[in-house]
């Protein structure tokens, strides 16, 4: 398999996680998003959002964390990313799109760089937009799973699923915004048992080829 990717984008940080869960080797293919190459060919022939990841298998070409998470899932089983029971699978995923959909899509580097560009926001001001999203769903995020009483080491019971795939990499962004995490120790607990793991350890960010 061939990930293109880039260190810092929490959406290939979760599809790296994934694929050391499920003990996949790949090869990286590095998409430098500061100096613009996903908005080049080739890669937007692979893609023409412009977005990472995207995961190359053979013939088959995957875009979208959330669609390779799944795509994963069904072609590798073990270890599965989501539970057995119906309702349990509902609840992972329901705080899987909490983040991919409600948190992510408003901090991400396009949506802060138009604030720059369009509205003249300085560091400071799109700082406290990002911290201000960061606090608002964090809270939400952290009563659902406190109300929910069906964690346990992990998001779900006492191994990891897709919802913490998607959670560390959220944290670690809002740790690199000093956003202020005091409020959530559910959240803290999860990502701190989460990053005990090799599979979380060797996807982080900083532990990447193209890492500045």
């Amino acid at each position: 398999m061939i990930l293109h990717g880039y260190f810092r984008s929490s959406a290939a940080y979760r599809t790296r996680i994934a694929l050391n869960l499920k003990g996949i080797e790949y090869e990286n293919q590095f998409v430098h998003l500061r100096k613009k190459d996903q908005y080049q060919d080739p890669f937007l022939a692979l893609n023409p959002q412009g977005l990472v990841p995207v995961l190359v298998d053979e013939d088959n070409v995957v875009n979208q964390s959330i669609a390779i998470l799944e795509y994963l899932d069904e072609t590798h089983p073990e270890p599965a990313f989501l539970p057995e029971n119906a309702s349990d699978r509902a609840y992972v995923r329901s705080i899987v799109l909490a983040i991919a959909c409600d948190i992510h899509p408003l901090n991400n580097l396009r949506i802060l760089r138009y604030l720059d560009y369009n509205f003249k926001l300085d560091e400071s001001q799109r700082s406290e937009w990002y911290r201000h999203w960061i606090d608002v769903e964090f809270r939400a995020l952290e009563t659902k799973i406190s109300a929910a009483n069906l964690h346990g080491k992990f998001c779900f019971a006492d191994a990891p699923t897709m919802a913490d795939i998607c959670l560390v990499p959220q944290v670690s962004n809002a740790r690199r915004f000093n956003c202020d995490l005091n409020d959530f120790p559910i959240l803290v607990e999860i990502d701190n048992n989460c990053r005990q793991l090799e599979a979380f350890q060797k996807a982080a960010p900083e532990n990447q080829p193209d890492a500045e």
